[in-house]
């Protein structure tokens, strides 16, 4: 029962979510699963550690997938290049068993999401800025007039 509220709860903050806290989603996805698979090998469960590493596997494809190269070709394909790399770390580490992929892996991610991050409350603050200029705009001028 708490499982299905859980998921209903996961389920409602994707789809009302902007694109942008998606993207920020998926990072700290594929954080938590990297993370989890790290310390399932360190406990030798090695079942587990190839499946989590499978979900985080999957949702550094899915971060590759979301690349717009008709928008910003260079960029991308430096993106492109650094998800291949984080994914060949994580397929390493689950071939492997080697935990310290996981960690160049895990470096990566983090740092990304914290530019990520970095990157919303930029875009929020320039926002709320515009936001104000707008309805400071659209009140009526106030005229002082001295006598």
């Amino acid at each position: 029962m708490a499982g299905e509220s859980s998921n209903e709860y996961l389920k409602n903050a994707v789809l009302t979510a902007p694109p942008e806290q998606l993207q920020l989603m998926l990072y700290d996805g594929a954080i938590r699963f990297a993370g989890q698979a790290r310390t399932a090998m360190e406990q030798k469960q090695f079942d587990a550690s190839c499946e989590l590493l499978l979900k985080a596997q999957r949702i550094v494809l899915e971060l590759q997938n979301g690349l717009r190269p008709d928008v910003n070709p260079s960029l991308c394909g430096q993106m492109a290049a650094l998800y291949q790399f984080i994914y060949r770390r994580l397929v390493d580490a689950n071939m492997q068993r080697d935990a310290t992929a996981i960690d160049d892996a895990l470096r990566i991610l983090g740092h990304q999401r914290e530019t990520w991050d970095l990157l919303i409350q930029k875009l929020r603050e320039n926002s709320t800025s515009i936001a104000t200029v707008a309805v400071r705009a659209s009140e009526p001028a106030k005229l002082s007039i001295r006598c």
